[in-house]
C-alpha cells in the first residue's frame, strides 16, 4: 500500500453522469476534488440509449443547467436531433429530448472536466473505504493506493458486482466490455449497509446500411429546442432524422417460442427490472393482446453506422435476437453489431441516506446515481450535482441544499428515494410531481438559478440577466392587466385577451404592436404562461402553502418513534426504518396514515416544550 501525498476535500468514485456532475460542482465551488474512475476513456459514456431528456427527464436536465451543472450545455453542442415531446398538450408536460452523438458527448464532457480548476482526474478502482469514528477518511484502490479525503461521493452505476446476461450465458461485468467493481460491495456491507439487486438491459445495435428505410416512418427533428439557458455560442452539429418501425406477429411468436431461454423467465436473473422500460420479452408476455410494438431506430452518431434499436431491450440468446430482429420487415437484412444484454447490479436499499444524499451510517459519505436505485442518465446527473454541492457545502461549513418537492423535479426524486421503498429501478415522470404546473421545464431558471448563484456555480453576469428577466416578466404581466382594448364591442384588458385558449402572445403582439413588446421567445413565453395559467398556478401555490407547515416541522436526529404512544405498529416500523427529517417526509412514507402524523405532531410539540426548543 502507498499513501498518495495529498488530502482531498472531495473524492468522487465513478466517471459516469453522476460522477461528472458531482466532481464538476465540488471543484467549481472551491474544493480540492479528485475524480477516480476505472477507465479514463469511458468518462460520461452513454452505455445505453444515446439520448438525453424526455418526459420528466428533460425537466431535470433543465434544472441541472439552472443550478449550474454541465449536462444541458454538453448535449446542446453534441446533439444530432432535438424535439419537444408533448408539444400539443399542456405546458406542464412539455419535455425536450435530444439524440446525441454519443462519442462527441463523451469527449466534450471529459474535455470540460479536464479544464476545471481544483479538479484532478485519475484512473483507479476503489475497493475499500477507510472509516474512523463513523466518518469517511479515505479509500483504498485496487491498484494499492490510499487516497485521503474529507468527503466521498459514490456514483458506481451498474458496476457493483455487475453480472451480464445473454441467454444462458452470464459473466461478470459493469457493462459490456468493462470489468465490475466487486470489492466495494463487500466494504459497504462490512460497515452495515444493506444492499439489494436491480436489473436493467439494453437492446441490440445494428448496422445502418442493413436497414431498409423505405419501410420505416421518418421522424425529423425540430428547430429552436435547447436545454441550456445560456448561449455559449458553440455551433450545433449537423441534424439528422430518426425512424420508426414495428414488430410483427412473427416477432411475437419467435420470442414466445424461446421465452424459456430468457434468463428473466428461467430464474437466472434475481434482480428487479424497470416496469416502465420493459424488455421485449416482458412486452409480449404482459401485453399479449397487442399485435405489434413500436421501435425507434436511433443513430448513435455522425461518424458511426451503429443504430440503437430502441424498444427491443432483451436478454434472449444471440441467435434468438437475430431471428426476431429479422422478423421486422425493415430489418430483414439487419446486421447486429452488438447484441442486447441484461445486467444485474447492487444498490443501496432506501432509508440509508438523508435528503442531502449523505449516508446515515458513515458521515461524509454521499451516494448518487444508480447506487441509490435510479435508472437513467438524467436521474444520475441530477443526484450527482446535488451530492457534489452538498459534499462541498459540508467541507465549507455551509448548510446542505435540500430542494423541496414544490421547487424542483430533483426535489421530488430525492424525496421519493428517501421516503419510499423501491420495488423497481426509479425513473422520473411528470406524474410523480403533485405540483407539476409549477415545475415546468421552461421556468427552471426562475425557480433554481438563485441556488446556483449562492453556491458559486452561476456567475454574476448570468445572475444579473436572470434578475432582469424576472423584472421584465413581472412588469409586463402588470402592464397587460392595466391596458384595455375593445373586442366585440366590449372593453377587455390585454391580459384577459391573452387568457383565451386561441390567443398567443404573438397574436397579441401582431394585433396591438403599440402596446405589446417583444422580449424574445423565452420571456414572451413566460409572460403568456403566467397569465394563461394564473388561476391554476395560484391554486397550486395555495396547496404548497397549506402543506408548508408540516414540511417545516423538523424531527430530531435519532428520534425514538417506537416510544410514541398512539402510533400504530406499522407506522413505528416504517418511521424507524426511514428516519424522516421532517413531518412532511414522514407523511409521504407508505404505511404512515394522516392519523399517525397527527399523533407524531403532538409528540414532537411535547418534546419541543420539554426541551424548550422550537420544532420548526
Amino acid at each position: 500500500m502507498w499513501n498518495y501525498p495529498e488530502e482531498y476535500d472531495v473524492i468522487v468514485m465513478g466517471g459516469g453522469h453522476a460522477g461528472c456532475e458531482a466532481a464538476a460542482a465540488a471543484a467549481r465551488m472551491g474544493c480540492k476534488t479528485l475524480l477516480l474512475t476505472m477507465n479514463l476513456d469511458t468518462i460520461a459514456k452513454m452505455s445505453c440509449n444515446p439520448a438525453v431528456g424526455g418526459i420528466g427527464k428533460g425537466h431535470m436536465v433543465r434544472e441541472i443547467d439552472a443550478l449550474g451543472g454541465e449536462m444541458g450545455k454538453v448535449i446542446d453542442c453534441t446533439g444530432i436531433q432535438f424535439r419537444m415531446l408533448n408539444a400539443t398538450r399542456g405546458p406542464a408536460v412539455w419535455a425536450p429530448r435530444a439524440q446525441a452523438d454519443k462519442v462527441a458527448y463523451q469527449f466534450e464532457m471529459k474535455h470540460r472536466l479536464e479544464r476545471i480548476l481544483n479538479l484532478e482526474i485519475k484512473q483507479g478502482t476503489i475497493e475499500e473505504l477507510i472509516v474512523k469514528d463513523c466518518r469517511i477518511k479515505g479509500v483504498i484502490t485496487k491498484e494499492g493506493i490510499i487516497y485521503s479525503t474529507k468527503t466521498l461521493i459514490l456514483s458506481s452505476g451498474t458496476f457493483l458486482r455487475g453480472l451480464l446476461h445473454i441467454g444462458e450465458t452470464n459473466y461478470d461485468g459493469g457493462r459490456a466490455g468493462d470489468q465490475p467493481a466487486t470489492g466495494l460491495s463487500k466494504s459497504l456491507e462490512h460497515f452495515g449497509f444493506k444492499l439489494g439487486r436491480l436489473k436493467t438491459g439494453t437492446p441490440p445495435r445494428i448496422n445502418k446500411r442493413s436497414i431498409d428505410y423505405s419501410l420505416t416512418d421518418e421522424q425529423p427533428g425540430e428547430e429552436g429546442i435547447k436545454f441550456s439557458f445560456d448561449d455559449e455560442g458553440i455551433p450545433r452539429l449537423p441534424q439528422i432524422s430518426c425512424h420508426i418501425t414495428y414488430t410483427t406477429e412473427e416477432t411475437k411468436k419467435i420470442i414466445l417460442d424461446n421465452i424459456h431461454r430468457s434468463p428473466m423467465y428461467s430464474g437466472k436473473i434475481q434482480g428487479i427490472g424497470p416496469r416502465y422500460c420493459p424488455s421485449i420479452e416482458d412486452k409480449v408476455v404482459r401485453f399479449s393482446d397487442k399485435e405489434r410494438h413500436q421501435i425507434f431506430l436511433e443513430p448513435e452518431g455522425l461518424h458511426t453506422q451503429e443504430v440503437y434499436v430502441n424498444g427491443v431491450s432483451s436478454s434472449l440468446p444471440f441467435d434468438v435476437q437475430l431471428q426476431f430482429i429479422k422478423s421486422i420487415p425493415a430489418l430483414r437484412n439487419a446486421e447486429i453489431m452488438r447484441p442486447a444484454y441484461a445486467i444485474e447490479y447492487d444498490y443501496v436499499l432506501c432509508g440509508q441516506m438523508n435528503a442531502a444524499l449523505e449516508s446515515r451510517i458513515i458521515g461524509g459519505l454521499f451516494l448518487a446515481g444508480q447506487i441509490n436505485g435510479t435508472s437513467g442518465y438524467e436521474e444520475a446527473a441530477a443526484q450527482g450535482l446535488i451530492a457534489g454541492m452538498n459534499a462541498a457545502n459540508q467541507v465549507l461549513n455551509k448548510p446542505a441544499l435540500v430542494l423541496k418537492r414544490s421547487e424542483a423535479y430533483i426535489g421530488v426524486m430525492i424525496d421519493d428515494l428517501v421516503t419510499k421503498g423501491l420495488d423497481e429501478p426509479y425513473r422520473m415522470f411528470t406524474s410523480r410531481a403533485e405540483h407539476r404546473l409549477l415545475l415546468r421545464q421552461d421556468n427552471a431558471d426562475l425557480r433554481l438559478r438563485e441556488y446556483g448563484y449562492q453556491a458559486g456555480l452561476i456567475d454574476a453576469t448570468r445572475y444579473t440577466a436572470l434578475k432582469k428577466k424576472k423584472e421584465i416578466i413581472e412588469q409586463e404581466v402588470k402592464a397587460l392587466g392595466k391596458t384595455f382594448k375593445q373586442a366585440n364591442g366590449k372593453n377587455y384588458s390585454l391580459a384577459q385577451l391573452l387568457c383565451r385558449p386561441e390567443v398567443s402572445y404573438e397574436d397579441l403582439k401582431r394585433e396591438y404592436p403599440e402596446s405589446v413588446r417583444c422580449y424574445g421567445n423565452d420571456i414572451n413565453l413566460q409572460i403568456e404562461l403566467s397569465l394563461k395559467y394564473a388561476g391554476y398556478i395560484g391554486r397550486q401555490l395555495g396547496e404548497v402553502e397549506k402543506l408548508s407547515h408540516i414540511e417545516n416541522i423538523r424531527i430530531p436526529n435519532n428520534f425514538d418513534f417506537a416510544s410514541v404512544l398512539g402510533l400504530r405498529n406499522e407506522a413505528k416500523q416504517k418511521l424507524s426504518k426511514h428516519q424522516p427529517e421532517t413531518l412532511g417526509q414522514a407523511a409521504r412514507i407508505s404505511g404512515v396514515s394522516p392519523a399517525d402524523i397527527s399523533v407524531l405532531m403532538i409528540a414532537l410539540k411535547k418534546k419541543a416544550y420539554s426541551c424548550n426548543e422550537p420544532c420548526v
